[in-house]
């Protein structure tokens, strides 16, 4: 039997990025969506009804993220993996980016319940069958914007920042049950929704700053993911995979 992967945000940009490279290799993929309905359902189509499913879901509201997974798992019959990708209302455009002076708390509140309270409702929403198989997987998706801010994006990589704490801390006490968790930290992405406000000075400069000498793409980050919600990945939990063509080394 194939691995169900739940992919919050799984509509457009990245998300939709990793939900093809889940169904081109093999995954039945639930596509979380926001507003994008048109989008998730066309891509849930493209991939047949049998390889998934699209289910729309506030994943900052408990109540909604708890019915997103016991629909998706009454239609999958089981949960293995999840991807927490869902970016709540942030751009990165660094002409508009606020300065540290101009920030409200709200700004940072916003943030952090959009990636760290997601991800609290995904996982706790979901481990009670982890639990019961001895197996299950959860993969946030970061930034490498905490260890390189080239754009300060202060409230989104402070959230960013805290996910990976989070995640450590979920793969420690949850590795007795057999549940993996780990952060995959792209690079600014070339190109996707957020980004696309994103001038070509910047992305210029970030590629020359690489040692591959290019942006990182939306596919690159898929490949890894795949790469962890497959059975190769068994033995790894509590990283954080850095993917952005070597500007952050480790």
């Amino acid at each position: 039997m194939s691995r169900t992967v739940l992919v919050t945000g799984g509509s457009r940009g990245l998300g939709a990025t990793i939900v093809k490279t889940l169904v081109q290799q093999g995954f039945q993929v639930v596509i979380n969506y926001y507003k994008s309905k048109d989008a998730a359902e066309k891509l849930a189509s493209d991939a047949g009804e049998e390889n998934a499913i699209a289910i729309q879901a506030d994943v900052t509201i408990r109540e909604e993220v708890d019915q997103m997974i016991k629909k998706a798992t009454e239609h999958f019959g089981q949960i293995d993996v999840v991807v927490n990708n869902a970016l709540v209302d942030f751009k990165f455009d660094p002409t508009k980016q606020k300065p540290f002076t101009e920030l409200v708390w709200d700004d940072y509140q916003k943030q952090l319940d959009g990636t760290i309270k997601a991800a609290f409702n995904i996982i706790q929403s979901v481990v009670p069958q982890f639990i019961e198989r001895k197996n299950g997987s959860v993969i946030s998706i970061g930034t490498n914007l905490y260890q390189n801010p080239v754009v300060p994006y202060h409230e989104y990589t402070t959230a960013k920042a805290g996910l990976i704490g989070f995640t450590r801390n979920i793969a420690a006490e949850l590795g007795t049950f057999g549940v993996k968790a780990n952060v995959v930290s792209g690079g600014l992405l070339k190109t996707t929704d957020a980004s696309a406000v994103t001038t070509p000075e910047v992305f210029d400069l970030i590629a020359q700053s690489t040692p591959l000498k290019k942006v990182t793409t939306p596919q690159d980050v898929a490949n890894m993911v795949a790469f962890l919600a497959s059975e190769k990945a068994n033995g790894i939990t509590g990283q954080n995979f850095t993917v952005d063509g070597g500007l952050t080394m480790n």
